[in-house]
């Protein structure tokens, strides 16, 4: 969800499931984590439930929903691969938002975005589905300006960009080259209609020169560097860290 005209910040709790996994305890418990984000200001919880559950559970997921139901102003945004386990989670808890990425099911991080011209027809009844649920789509997508009109034209709401490149050459001479490439894309997206969402790698260092060069991001979905940054600060502060990154963004 966006507030007034701030990019919205969703925390990705798969690294909490993760240290919980290599124990066979409950802790750290994932609710717990996301509440404590929650009550810090977070507008949204972010999971990415693998087929082999090495992190996120498809407990998890539920006790996830009924957490965020309590949270009418916050969304929960489900991540997966939907011609894996992804739409399973959506037909059961109806997110507000599903974020359709092109994974393989052993693939150790997500690392590049759709090719619309190969699974465009595969993914489009499924994004149909999705809305018939009542839930947005956004499709993780690499930066490029071409490729926005084709996830247009299949029925996405959104495209999440794969912010991986951006965060390699931040404060290296590449940097510019790769702000004006999402740049460019953020515009093409925005006159094709779609909303643009943001994620992978962002983190305290590069967020607010991303988003000061990216015009109308709506939401940027953050796990691996928050969470780790909470082991040091906790996750109440960490979380009000990464939203004064936003603010020092905002025009």
């Amino acid at each position: 969800m966006r507030i007034a005209n701030t990019t919205a910040l969703s925390v990705n709790v798969n690294k909490v499931a993760l240290l919980r996994n290599s124990r066979h305890l409950d802790i750290p418990s994932v609710v717990h984590a996301a509440s404590l984000c929650l009550e810090a200001g977070a507008q949204g919880i972010t999971v990415h439930p693998r087929p082999d559950e090495r992190h996120i559970r498809g407990g998890d997921v539920r006790e996830l929903a009924a957490l965020l139901r309590q949270w009418p102003q916050a969304e929960l945004n489900i991540e997966g691969n939907p011609f894996h386990n992804l739409m399973d989670f959506i037909r059961e808890v109806r997110p507000q938002q599903a974020t359709f990425v092109p994974d393989s099911e052993g693939q150790f991080t997500s690392d590049h975005g759709w090719d619309l011209a190969a699974d465009g027809e595969r993914v489009r009844p499924l994004i149909e589905e999705c809305h018939v649920l009542g839930v947005r789509v956004s499709l993780f997508m690499d930066a490029e300006p071409a490729a926005m009109a084709a996830a247009k034209a299949v029925g996405a709401d959104r495209v999440e960009f794969y912010t991986e490149p951006y965060a390699a050459v931040h404060g290296k001479p590449e940097q510019a080259a790769q702000l004006a490439r999402f740049s460019a894309s953020a515009i093409a997206a925005q006159a094709a209609g779609l909303g643009v969402n943001a994620g992978h790698d962002l983190s305290q260092t590069n967020l607010t020169d991303f988003l000061r060069a990216v015009p109308g991001v709506l939401e940027v979905s953050i796990g691996h560097a928050l969470i780790a940054d909470a082991l040091e600060f906790g996750y109440g502060e960490t979380v009000r860290r990464y939203l004064h990154c936003i603010r020092e963004a905002a025009p």
